[in-house]
């Protein structure tokens, strides 16, 4: 664990914070699978950094996907923890993707109104109708970048934080994400989604200052192409 935490890129940290950039296909929290998990990996670096006797407090606050790369924030104190959270459930996070998709839109900036529904039982989200007492009302705001051949590198503004959310929205706009095997039905074999968590804004928990933190965008595979 001691090697692995020093392949993880921390961006910001202080006596509350852990910022780092989470590596593609990496879990954010351990799971059945056993696989190394985010979340254990900086608990472990705080430990030995610190030199702290005792299994390091930090909080999981938000998630990534598996599959996402990207911004991703870790409280070191409870108090932390909770005002972060609070910050979440009010909306005053602001998180800006990059995403590169299959299909390029025809409009290109606007706002995307969906409500989701979650099946917990396979993991999956589906763009439901507004009169469905599961479905979550899901905001964000995108704006086309450029253009590779058939595929869009696009600005992402995420407005709510629903489960698969950028994934579910894109595809139902006709436009789902290169590489995403879950809600792409024209994804190629052995291709890696192209979803990156590039900046995120937050008020620091007791500063009480806005800061904004960003991932270095990654520069390989159709990222190059752009």
């Amino acid at each position: 664990m001691l090697s692995i935490f020093k392949d993880i890129q921390i961006l910001y940290e202080d006596n509350h914070l852990l910022v780092v950039n989470k590596p593609v296909n990496m879990l954010m929290q351990g799971d059945a699978t056993g696989d190394n998990d985010l979340l254990s990996i900086m608990k472990n670096y705080i430990k030995v950094t610190y030199n702290k006797p005792n299994e390091a407090y930090l909080g999981l606050v938000h998630r990534l996907d598996r599959v996402t790369g990207g911004v991703c924030v870790f409280a070191k104190t409870s108090k932390a923890a909770s005002r972060l959270s609070n910050q979440i459930r009010l909306q005053e996070w602001k998180k800006t993707y990059f995403v590169i998709t299959d299909n390029v839109p025809h409009i290109k900036e606007q706002k995307l109104v969906d409500y989701l529904y979650k099946d917990r039982k396979s993991n999956t989200s589906y763009v439901v109708s507004s009169q469905n007492k599961e479905a979550k009302k899901s905001l964000l705001k995108y704006k086309l970048l450029n253009t590779h051949k058939n595929h869009a590198l696009i600005n992402v503004d995420l407005i709510t934080g629903r489960s698969h959310q950028i994934r579910v929205q894109f595809a139902n706009a006709g436009m789902p994400l290169f590489g995403d095997h879950r809600y792409n039905k024209q994804v190629v074999r052995n291709t890696q989604i192209k979803l990156f968590a590039y900046e995120l804004t937050l008020i620091h928990p007791t500063l009480k200052e806005e800061m904004t933190f960003q991932a270095p965008m990654p520069r390989h595979g159709l990222w190059r192409e752009f």
